[in-house]
């Protein structure tokens, strides 16, 4: 692993590197903070993939184009005069000193439960009126579930057994089922959100990450259906001509890969 000072030496490059794209480059000359929003968004969706697939020279270079993002927001607030990357990185470290006085202070804790619940109560302490002001709006649903639920629990709001949680997932299906019965589209709707938020916070209670479990289904699914697809195509026949019965059957042999 390299040094401190090859660390520093490497941060270093990088901001001149930027300072230089920044000043003789037309695409980077032109990118304001708006435009390179969903460029930030794909680049963290890449990085999770990478995280997900285990693939650690994936992990380092999504990484570095997410570090690239940073330095390239930090330069426009530089440019601005509202902050630079001196800014960005002493903000972090201010927090996490603050956030964490068992470290830096006088505070004492147990365990990781003590640890989540000071969190919380010091971000209302520096004076916001929620919990749940730090989950972000555009977050997908799933996830936003999912954070919303460990920022309750914080603070307390919380079953104490997960065979609670399970109970409370199946009162939600019933009564998705009696919706169905009922055949009312928007109360189905309702009490099949309902479903879905009893089942990611059961999750937490299993200590399962819904978003993990969910897309190592999808890639899961795509590899046995690709493989379906394969072999169909090796017998000349397309899927819409298959029925359901031969297509079991690679469906099985898939499963067994």
């Amino acid at each position: 692993m390299n040094s401190r000072k090859d660390q520093l030496k490497a941060l270093d490059r990088l901001l001149t590197i930027m300072d230089e794209l920044r000043e003789q480059c037309p695409w980077d000359k032109k990118q304001t903070m708006q435009s390179l929003r969903h460029l930030t968004i794909e680049e963290t969706y890449e990085l999770g993939d990478a995280i997900l697939d285990n693939n650690l020279n994936e992990v380092k270079k999504e990484l570095g184009d997410v570090l690239l993002h940073i330095v390239f927001y930090s330069k426009i607030g530089s440019e601005t005069k509202d902050f630079d990357i001196a800014d960005v990185a002493n903000s972090i470290c201010d927090k996490l000193i603050d956030r964490h006085p068992h470290i830096y202070g006088d505070v004492k804790v147990e365990n990781e439960e003590d640890v989540k619940r000071n969190w919380e109560n010091l971000k209302l302490k520096e004076g916001k009126t929620s919990v749940l002001e730090g989950v972000p709006k555009s977050l997908p649903a799933l996830v936003k579930a999912s954070r919303i639920q460990d920022k309750v629990s914080g603070v307390g709001f919380d079953w104490e057994e997960p065979q609670q949680v399970f109970e409370k997932l199946k009162e939600e299906l019933e009564e998705l089922q009696h919706e169905v019965t009922e055949d009312n589209q928007d109360l189905i709707e309702a009490e099949f959100g309902d479903v879905l938020f009893s089942m990611i916070n059961y999750a937490r209670f299993l200590k399962v990450n819904p978003e993990n479990a969910l897309e190592r289904t999808n890639k899961k699914f795509i590899k046995r259906f690709q493989y379906l697809e394969q072999k169909a195509k090796q017998q000349g026949k397309a899927l819409a001509d298959m029925t359901l019965t031969e297509m079991d059957v690679y469906w099985n042999e898939a499963k067994m890969l």
